[in-house]
């Protein structure tokens, strides 16, 4: 794999989707180096009425108290278990009131996949509300606690305990190793963990698609860069809140609270809280 510096700017003849050009100021806190096992057990999500489950990834409290203990989705989620709440595939297997208090988006007119590819693809386009919402509704059907990182979890998952703008320590000069962006990707997603993992096993933390979570001002941010950006926006410190660019082309008035119809590079993967006692099926 040819290191950042001899990667060419651009892919020639493709215009990537349309994401804010500002970069914001990076931040120069070292990471702090996480404990070598957490406190936990990795284990898979089975995805109701689906022959589908994915991993769950321990990630330890932090050594200063700041992050508590949780698990991490290995991959950004896939249109298998997307699928599955968009589309009311599991109508036939929820128990009465299970999930009565979960709103579900509307269907997309377009495919949604925007014909990238499906099966193992990272879901995309959906709005942090509909993010959200899947995670009420995961919640609901499996008794434990879903939802999106916070921007602070996402950053100490995506280090791994390592240095260096995009933390991945003494290999941040091969990025292409570990992540697809503007340079090598072909202006188009890739499978989820198609590349190498960080050092904690997690796939796809930069680059592919950006993810949602819940940024350190209450509002929401997308973080990691995606397949249509630049190298320099994957850092692990690098934030890109919505815009309104993202849903021009949307004909709907007023626009879809539910999908991103300009925003194919955006996606996101869940956590599980440790602590939440277990939910009524």
């Amino acid at each position: 794999m040819v290191a950042i510096a001899a990667l060419t700017a651009g892919c020639a003849g493709i215009d990537p989707p349309a994401v804010p050009t500002s970069q914001p100021a990076a931040r120069t806190t070292a990471p702090t180096p996480g404990p070598a096992a957490p406190p936990l057990q990795p284990f898979s999500q089975d995805i109701p009425s689906a022959a589908f489950k994915f991993d769950m990834v321990p990630i330890a409290a932090s050594p200063d108290g700041r992050i508590k203990l949780f698990w991490i989705a290995k991959t950004e989620l896939t249109w298998e278990a997307f699928d599955v709440f968009v589309y009311h595939l599991d109508a036939d297997s929820t128990p009465p009131g299970a999930t009565d208090a979960v709103t579900r988006p509307s269907k997309p007119y377009l495919p949604p996949d925007r014909g990238f590819g499906h099966e193992g693809f990272a879901a995309i386009g959906m709005s942090h509300h509909n993010a959200i919402e899947f995670c009420k509704w995961l919640s609901a059907r499996s008794g434990r606690h879903y939802r999106l990182p916070t921007e602070a979890e996402w950053e100490y998952a995506c280090r791994a305990g390592r240095s260096g703008p995009y933390g991945l320590g003494d290999d941040d000069a091969r990025l292409g190793d570990y992540a697809w962006f503007a340079e090598d990707s072909g202006a188009a997603p890739h499978a989820v963990a198609s590349r190498k993992p960080n050092a904690w096993g997690l796939y796809d933390m930069l680059g592919n698609v950006a993810e949602w979570c819940d940024g350190a001002d209450g509002k929401p941010v997308t973080k990691g860069g995606s397949y249509a950006d630049p190298a320099d926006r994957l850092r692990w410190d690098s934030r890109v809140p919505p815009d309104r660019a993202w849903n021009a082309s949307d004909p709907q008035i007023p626009k879809s609270l539910w999908w991103l119809a300009d925003g194919p590079f955006v996606g996101f993967r869940v956590v599980c809280e440790p602590d939440e006692p277990p939910r009524k099926k």
